[in-house]
């Protein structure tokens, strides 16, 4: 069978029931859920295409990142379908990349129904996000996008001060780390995380949903962190051109957000909160 046979695929692997589904408007696009929570979505004819609103604004981090088409390394912890390092790969050929997801049941579903193309740059490996985080040379990475959910939780050794600063270890002057994340009012877990980056880097900022900023519904957030200053201006100018608009919170309002939060370490970490029902999930 051919990844062009528009055919839903079910299989079972490491961490739950993964599904592919065709996308009826677009010929050879492909969407991804695990236990019935959107994971990717894939178009193989055109990798800029990025459906979800959250990915759009990872990928705006990652384009304003060095010079506008200059190749960049950039370490990814979680895979799913591999959909941000097939965008890097269009924008920014010759871009070194580098690929952990730690269901290795997974990686070979998307290898056979969604192959890279020959000569991507991108690798892909089995491991564990944290173990591989530690592991990474110093100052190797130009940028480091964390997207890895245990189901629909971030698992709670990725969100320790210890985590935090393994990835400032990893990150070359200048890069960024940048992390999906979800939550909703009173954001306990969303501030925790803004006073962990905090204890890491110099530089922060908060990409959401204006609707989800408020407390109105449970959604992404994505959080930037560098030691130099962030392009905030720009990311401000493009999250609010998206589909689905977003607010940057930076400096005094990132700072009104967080306060009374304490960074989390090791000892105290928990997974990101369970999702309300029907949240994510879809069919």
């Amino acid at each position: 069978m051919s990844v062009d046979e528009p055919i839903p695929v079910i299989r079972d692997v490491d961490h739950g029931t993964a599904k592919l589904m065709p996308d009826v408007d677009r010929p050879r696009a492909w969407l991804l859920t695990l236990d019935g929570s959107p994971q990717s979505y894939v178009d193989l004819d055109d990798p800029t295409h990025l459906e979800f609103e959250y990915a759009r604004r990872l990928a705006h981090v990652l384009e304003l990142t060095g010079a506008p088409g200059t190749p960049l390394d950039v370490l990814h912890l979680g895979g799913g379908a591999l959909t941000l390092p097939r965008f890097v790969a269009a924008v920014r050929p010759g871009s070194r990349q580098e690929v952990i997801e730690a269901d290795g049941k997974l990686l070979e579903l998307v290898a056979e129904r969604l192959p890279l193309p020959a000569g991507s740059g991108i690798a892909v490996r089995r491991a564990d996000a944290r173990t591989a985080l530690e592991a990474a040379p110093e100052a190797s990475a130009d940028v480091i996008v964390a997207d890895v959910f245990g189901g629909a939780r971030v698992p709670a050794h990725l969100t320790s001060v210890e985590y935090a600063r393994a990835a400032a270890r990893a990150l070359r002057p200048g890069g960024r780390y940048t992390a999906n994340l979800a939550d909703s009012a009173p954001f306990s877990f969303l501030r925790s995380q803004v006073a962990t980056l905090q204890a890491a880097f110099a530089h922060l900022c908060l990409i959401a949903e204006p609707a989800v900023l408020r407390g109105r519904r449970f959604g992404n957030a994505v959080l930037v962190a560098s030691d130099d200053e962030l392009p905030v201006d720009d990311l401000a100018r493009r999250t609010a051109a998206d589909a689905f608009p977003a607010r940057v919170e930076h400096g005094a309002a990132l700072e009104r957000f967080v306060q009374g939060a304490a960074p989390v370490r090791d000892v105290d970490a928990v997974p990101s909160p369970e999702p309300p029902g029907g949240a994510f999930s879809i069919g």
